[in-house]
């Protein structure tokens, strides 16, 4: 669904209730709405990396993430993770702390124990071009060779 309301779009999605931790509520004048914390907004994204503008997006908040004093959280991360049940959340986390992390060996080891039956692909919305087997993760053209 994606309602047009004031002159703005809006994309809607359908949750379990499961699914709906992770949130502080934020007052909006009179109106209560619950955000994500970053380590859920994370979560969310590397779950479908469409949400936030795609692959490349999604990378650039996981490197400011981890490069954050502030928000960084790891053991959250991985928690919020495991509670959303989404193996492809661990093969697109693991493969990119591997890449951009690799010194992330304890998070990257319990990525690699969480890994779900199956391939996924690493960019949903790009045709794959190659398996990365060690994380089930089917790469687009030329990400292999992309490190920015």
């Amino acid at each position: 669904r994606a309602p047009v309301l004031r002159g703005t779009s809006f994309q809607l999605r359908s949750v379990r209730e499961q699914a709906l931790f992770g949130l502080k509520p934020v007052w909006r004048g009179q109106v209560r709405v619950n955000v994500s914390d970053p380590s859920r907004t994370l979560v969310d994204l590397l779950a479908d990396p469409g949400l936030g503008g795609g692959l490349r997006a999604t990378v650039d908040v996981l490197r400011t993430y981890l490069d954050s004093k502030e928000f960084r959280n790891l053991k959250l991360l991985l928690e919020y993770a495991k509670r959303l049940e989404n193996g492809a959340v661990f093969k697109r986390l693991g493969y990119l702390l591997e890449r951009y992390a690799p010194a992330e060996t304890e998070a990257i080891a319990f990525c690699r124990t969480h890994l779900s039956q199956g391939n996924a692909k690493l960019e949903p919305a790009l045709p794959e071009k190659k398996l990365a087997t060690a994380w089930r993760l089917w790469l687009p053209d030329g990400w292999e060779r992309v490190t920015r």
